[in-house]
């Protein structure tokens, strides 16, 4: 019974679902207006408050207003709203609500916003709260029909019992009458003691439609009629399209429409992916690339470069006492500078999405890390309002921080607008340099590291001073603070949910804002990486300098942190620190805190030949506060390792002429399943707060691997990918 329900996409659906107005695919609402007090699904069946749908054969569904893209968030919040509701877990499936039906409903639902490891952490309270809404109600109406206090009656596996009698009923027999009751005003949720579900590594509820390949993915989507749009936008960020002669495609087979997208991008239309693809690369287009074209890989570094400079401008992000007059007279200083490239999201599935425009309705359905901002880029793309918009979210293949964006959605709507009536598939292509190239990258950065000690090796100052982009300032200019991004500083943060894990006498933390026109975007850990990696190899170099063996030197800098030390503690206690490497192996350690969650890592490779290395082993501990379901963070973590080791060895975009170099796998790579290291995990969750599992372990592979390259070499590498550095997988 255990699985998620995508949108239907047969005829019938199509035509029901264009035609009502706030009417879903996948969930059909029948809201009342001054009738019958009873919200029901698609299907009739009776809505428990908004998250819960209870079947007369006792099966539940699950609302999931978080986008799931393979980090098991969807799992995880079914989990906590079925906690609560006391439910049968095996007859548990899911669904996604659209927005446009939260909007017209009050955000019910809340954040659709599946971001920043926040799906189950910023949603736990109010979605736990709804499973015990529900359950509260269920009772309540078992009660009524008993003529006995509810007081008297528990609730387990979807069966209701009246304790002193011992009458028992199921959630399925007295769900419309639940239905008509009013919700409690509050409801108390349980102790983490008495967690049945939570703390469980139950399976996916998305796994099984996964492997047998029915999964509807964006770019499955079929709907009667349909059309398909190949697009082409200016390949320098910041330019404009000039001409394009349509003349010489006129005829071509297939081909229904040629049409500009805003002053930027042009796109065929035609009956197949294939004739529309085959026919925008045959359509000749003239381009103004304006003053960006001037713009490479070598100017932007010289740019940050000189951000470096302490007479330049920046931002202070976290500071305590006087690091650089410290600094002045230290009996001994060690410097470094490390640089961190542009990375793609590079996404299996690249960016698509399907709208259907009329003057009366405007729909698009596609795989979406943001519901909301995707209907906010429907509404302001058709120019209709909201009552006559909606987004059906389907699963994304691959999501990153890339679906948070939405400029694929808004130029399939635009494309839509201009064809009336008819449902336009837009698919972004790699082929012809489309998706992989007009992304929105990790922000490319450099960073300037001096630490000073005493005449007796202690650490008495140190000074990090970030020069790059900042990612607010190109997405969410409102969110800086009187200029500055305090994303900026994650895992160096003074405080918060990305604070240093270290205490020095003498503190300067500091950003030197510069921002290329190359656009910067949530990318999968975001600054976490490239600050773990600059902080946590320059901890070694200070290890390094001073005599001291690595761990020992941080565990003096962070007894003012125990969770800190205790994630640390945890991962060399795994890797066996303290006990010799087998011959010819090398170790390296790292820690960071990022979203909430205090994480670690370790690693053992090997290296031949100076330039091949082995990652044979690589360790992970995490304390996320609490634990929903520990199969899957270990499979997050896994998951993590592989995305940072990719990102280590192989990714990195350059620029030449304003433009984004790597525009497919063959110059973008991703390592192979025979490269990956046995990866082992270590939770230890110690409770009273909520962090996030999907990105913060990422932070901590490349350091762990690159301090443990310098223990088998003597070599600093302060620059990524190590594919530049021709340091390849052995």
């Amino acid at each position: 019974m255990n699985k998620h329900v995508s949108p239907k996409m047969n005829r019938r659906a199509f035509v029901i679902g264009t035609a009502a107005v706030g009417a879903g695919l996948a969930i059909g609402l029948d809201i009342p207006f001054g009738g019958p007090a009873v919200v029901r699904a698609a299907d009739g069946s009776p809505e428990i408050g908004a998250w819960v749908v209870v079947r007369p054969d006792d099966t539940v569904v699950i609302r999931i207003a978080r986008s799931e893209m393979g980090q098991g968030s969807l799992t995880g919040l079914a989990q906590l709203v079925a906690e609560e509701l006391e439910c049968d877990w095996s007859k548990v499936s899911t669904e996604y609500p659209t927005p446009g039906q939260s909007v017209a409903r009050k955000r019910v639902w809340g954040d659709f916003s599946t971001g920043g490891s926040r799906g189950i952490r910023s949603s736990q309270d109010y979605v736990r709260k709804g499973g015990a809404t529900a359950r509260v109600m269920l009772i309540q109406a078992a009660a009524d029909s008993w003529k006995v206090p509810a007081s008297e009656c528990t609730a387990a596996k979807s069966v209701i019992t009246h304790t002193p009698s011992g009458r028992t009923t199921t959630y399925g027999k007295v769900a419309e009458a639940a239905a008509k009751l009013t919700p409690p005003a509050d409801v108390k949720l349980k102790d983490p003691k008495d967690w049945k579900l939570i703390g469980k590594g139950v399976l996916r509820l998305d796994t099984a439609d996964k492997t047998t390949g029915t999964m509807v993915y964006g770019i499955d989507v079929k709907l009667p009629g349909m059309l398909n749009a190949a697009i082409k936008d200016c390949p320098v960020f910041g330019g404009k399209l000039k001409s394009y002669d349509e003349a010489k495609i006129a005829g071509m087979k297939g081909v229904k429409k040629v049409v500009t997208v805003g002053d930027t991008a042009v796109a065929v239309v035609a009956d197949t992916w294939w004739h529309a693809k085959t026919a925008l690369e045959a359509l000749p287009i003239v381009w103004d690339e304006g003053d960006n074209a001037k713009v490479s890989s070598a100017s932007i570094a010289k740019w940050l470069a000189e951000g470096l400079d302490n007479a330049q401008p920046a931002y202070v992000g976290n500071k305590n006492g006087d690091a650089k007059a410290a600094i002045a007279g230290a009996v001994k200083k060690v410097e470094a500078v490390y640089n961190y490239p542009y990375q793609n999201h590079a996404t299996m599935e690249p960016m698509n999405a399907t709208a259907l425009y009329t003057a009366e309705k405007c729909e698009v359905w596609c795989g979406t890390q943001n519901g909301e901002a995707a209907f906010a880029a429907t509404l302001e793309a058709s120019g209709l309002p909201a009552e006559k918009c909606d987004v059906h979210k389907v699963m994304p293949g691959g999501g990153f921080g890339r679906r948070g964006q939405t400029d694929y959605v808004r130029q399939a709507v635009m494309i839509a607008k201009q064809m009336p009536g008819t449902p336009i598939k837009l698919l972004w292509s790699r082929e012809i340099e489309e998706d992989m190239a007009h992304g929105r990258y990790h922000p490319i950065t450099q960073c300037k590291m001096t630490g000073a000690f005493d005449a007796d090796n202690n650490l008495v100052a140190l000074h990090y001073r970030l020069s790059g982009q900042s990612i607010l300032f190109s997405l969410r200019p409102e969110a800086l603070q009187n200029g500055m991004d305090p994303a900026a500083f994650q895992g160096v943060a003074q405080s918060g949910e990305a604070a240093f894990g270290y205490s020095v006498p003498n503190l300067l933390i500091e950003h030197a804002m510069r921002n290329p026109h190359v656009p910067p975007g949530f990318w999968r850990g975001v600054n976490v990486n490239h600050n773990a990696i600059y902080m946590e190899c320059f901890m070694d170099e200070l290890a390094h300098a001073a005599g001291q063996d690595p761990l020992e030197f941080r565990r003096k800098l962070m007894s003012n942190h125990p969770k800190h030390l205790a994630v640390l503690n945890a991962v060399a206690e795994k890797i066996g620190w303290t006990t010799p490497a087998p011959q010819g192996v090398y170790r390296g350690i790292a820690q960071v805190m990022g979203y909430g969650s205090y994480v670690a890592g370790a690693a053992e490779i090997s290296v031949t030949d100076g330039n091949k290395i082995k990652v044979h082993r690589i360790v992970a501990s995490t304390d996320p506060g609490y634990v929903v379901n520990p199969a899957q963070v270990e499979r997050q973590i896994a998951g993590s390792f592989v995305y940072g080791l990719s990102a280590l060895f192989y990714g990195g975009c350059t620029v030449k002429d304003g433009k984004i170099e790597q525009t497919n796998f063959d110059t973008y790579n991703s390592m192979r399943i025979n490269e990956m290291p046995k990866v082992e995990s270590v939770m230890v969750p110690s409770g009273g707060f909520w962090g996030g599992v999907g990105e913060p372990t990422i932070g901590v592979a490349a350091p762990a691997v690159l301090n443990a390259y310098f223990a088998a070499t003597g070599k600093r590498i302060r620059s990524v990918p190590l594919r530049d550095q021709n340091i390849t997988f052995a």
